[in-house]
């Protein structure tokens, strides 16, 4: 089974304890601080090491369906760490003692995940750092014998240095930024085709979100022909990543993440989950005192949702060339059990992978900028229930055995499982999909040389990997960070090239058939398409002017997110309650311009579907207020 497979706090509770929690968690890392600067003054070496015991153990529970997390013998635990227990019904499971070697035995609630596999010990209060845990319990199987378990794992130092945000750019050069008479709180970005050919896919949406600048920065949609569909713009310095149309509870649904960028590149937010008509369905938070990265936000059929988050220790990286006062960054995978908010399991890459396999120099390394060494930016479930991770500062792609979290192969990267076939070396790469039986598509950033999308084929027989397609642009298009590579359902690839503001579409035979750019200096982790079908419930906007020495009256429609608005009617009168039908226009875009009579004292208009049907109507505004 996958980890999704395998299975409520109300929200305001638990952003109080959230609160709580950073405050408790604040003093501690403020006080590790403090040690480290005082031992590093004297020439003392009192950091902690953040490797566990072994690397790449099993996280699953001998005797027992349990996967553990954190891992027995981590040493990279976070002081507000719940210990989950996925696999077995909270039923299950009984006389679960956890003692600190510090804190001694905490109280605490087993607290259960919605899908009835599993629960998560919450303490009461917090670990203490180099601590220590052990933790003992009972899993009883349905009509079955009592099994004892236990294991432990240690706590590590945050480091809470608190990292320096990106700015949004809002400013940009004329024609850079839409404006609407509409709807003037809305300034996206404008999006530019250049190539657009009839054999570019039909009956797709574009995807995205572009910073810092210029525009306002939140989750956009846009038609194929640039117009704008949909746009939420975000407060300034938020900004959205990973825009893209995914299922909740079996319905379609629009998901992305928002939060702060850090110049290292690290997300610090939450997930979003809408409804096709634009309301919020769920907010998704990272567990353990992190806070949700920006690179993934995969949504199950099970109710739960596979994420990313930074996790940054204070940790002793002189076994690599570092320092003993370093900080290190420990990228983690979550599965987050949406509607009680509890982590259900959490896969760290320091309990997995060696430091040696990364391609980033350690010795910039500092309390204030931890050593980003592996920087995990895609999670995918393989058809066959294993987990697919790419790990960008590692150049590999990663297979996962949901079961236990060990390594089942790696691609890429030192100590690859496969001989790497001419043309199908990566570099820094992202957005490792599986596509079918031993064949997996990435974009390959090619250490910010000319990018492309690889589809690779692996044969664990001969244990080789060999080059199926690569998709490129004649002219070549580098990009240092982010993309995506997303095969659409005709067979024709999309690629968002993420730093480089670029879109494009080609056949299966390499053919440019669509290029679109956003502003310079604007940039969208990722660019996907999809065909989605949306009303939302809010009412047309309205707006009206007089235009020339005639006074020509002008009404301006738009309706932020409709996809199905073939037509509009104008409706005008001499009074609110006696409106008549007026004049008929073709939507022309997000925002229509249509002509009303110079004398209507007041005015209105209907969104038209193609079939005549009035999908919604908007408020009547008065003649006098026209600008």
């Amino acid at each position: 089974m996958t980890v999704a497979s395998r299975r409520s706090a109300p929200r305001d509770d638990r952003h109080r304890r959230r609160r709580a929690l950073w405050i408790v968690v604040a003093l501690v890392g403020l006080l590790v601080v403090l040690v480290a600067d005082a031992a590093a003054s004297s020439g003392a070496t009192t950091a902690p090491s953040c490797l566990p015991q072994q690397l790449d153990v099993s996280a699953e529970l001998s005797g027992t369906p349990l996967l553990v997390s954190p891992m027995p013998g981590s040493a990279a635990a976070m002081p507000r760490t719940q210990i989950s227990f996925l696999g077995a019904p909270r039923s299950e499971l009984s006389s679960i003692v956890v003692r600190g070697s510090k804190t001694g035995v905490h109280a605490g609630r087993l607290e259960p995940y919605s899908q009835g596999d599993g629960a998560s010990f919450v303490a009461a209060s917090p670990y203490a750092v180099g601590e220590h845990v052990t933790v003992t319990g009972t899993w009883t199987a349905s009509g079955g014998a009592a099994t004892p378990f236990s294991f432990g794992f240690v706590i590590g130092a945050p480091d809470l240095t608190r990292p320096k945000p990106q700015r949004a750019k809002p400013a940009g050069p004329p024609g850079s930024v839409l404006h609407f008479n509409s709807a003037p709180r809305l300034r996206p970005a404008r999006v530019s085709v250049v190539v657009d050919t009839p054999a570019a896919a039909a009956g797709g949406d574009i995807f995205l979100s572009t910073y810092p600048g210029p525009g306002q920065t939140g989750p956009m949609i846009v038609a194929p022909d640039g117009q704008l569909v949909y746009f939420k713009p975000l407060p300034t310095d938020i900004f959205a990543t990973s825009v893209s149309v995914q299922s909740y509870d079996a319905k379609p649904v629009l998901t992305w993440w928002q939060g702060t960028l850090t110049r290292e590149g690290v997300g610090l937010g939450e997930g979003e989950i809408y409804s096709d008509t634009y309301q919020r369905l769920a907010q998704i938070d990272a567990g353990n005192g992190l806070q949700e990265d920006l690179h993934e936000l995969q949504l199950t059929p099970q109710g739960t949702a596979l994420i990313t988050a930074w996790k940054p220790l204070y940790c002793d990286l002189t076994a690599v060339g570092g320092h003993a006062d370093d900080a290190i960054y420990d990228t983690v995978m979550q599965e987050i059990d949406i509607r009680s908010g509890l982590v259900m399991y959490e896969w760290d890459a320091l309990d997995h992978v060696p430091l040696a396999d990364s391609y980033t120099a350690v010795s910039g390394a500092s309390l204030a900028s931890p050593w980003d060494w592996f920087h995990l930016n895609s999670i995918n479930v393989d058809s066959d229930g294993s987990l697919l991770i790419s790990a960008r500062d590692t150049s590999a792609v990663y297979d996962l055995d949901a079961a236990t979290g060990q390594i089942n192969w790696r691609l890429g990267g030192h100590g690859s499982s496969f001989s790497i076939g001419p043309g199908a070396a990566m570099a820094f790469q992202h957005d490792a999909r599986q596509l079918g039986p031993d064949t997996y598509s990435v974009f390959n950033n090619n250490d910010g040389g000319h990018a492309d999308g690889l589809v690779l084929s692996i044969n664990p027989t001969t244990a080789s990997a060999s080059l199926v397609a690569a998709i490129a642009p004649s002219k070549p298009i580098s990009t240092v960070s982010e993309g995506s590579l997303q095969r659409l359902a005709d067979g024709d690839w999309w690629l968002g090239w993420g730093a480089n503001p670029t879109m494009t579409e080609f056949s299966p035979s390499g053919t440019l058939l669509y290029e679109a750019h956003t502003p310079p200096s604007s940039a969208s982790y990722r660019t996907l398409r999809f065909a989605w079908n949306a009303q939302p419930r809010t009412s047309p906007a309205l707006a009206i002017a007089r235009h020339g020495a005639s006074g020509t009256l002008r009404l301006y429609a738009s309706w932020n997110g409709a996809t199905d608005v073939a037509s509009w009617r104008v409706l005008a009168g001499a009074a609110p309650d006696a409106l008549a039908v007026a004049s008929k226009a073709p939507s022309s875009g997000f925002e229509t311009a249509l002509a009303a009579p110079a004398n209507a004292a007041y005015v209105a208009v209907e969104a038209l579907a193609a079939n005549g049907r009035v999908l919604a109507h908007s408020r009547t505004l008065a003649s006098a207020t026209a600008n």
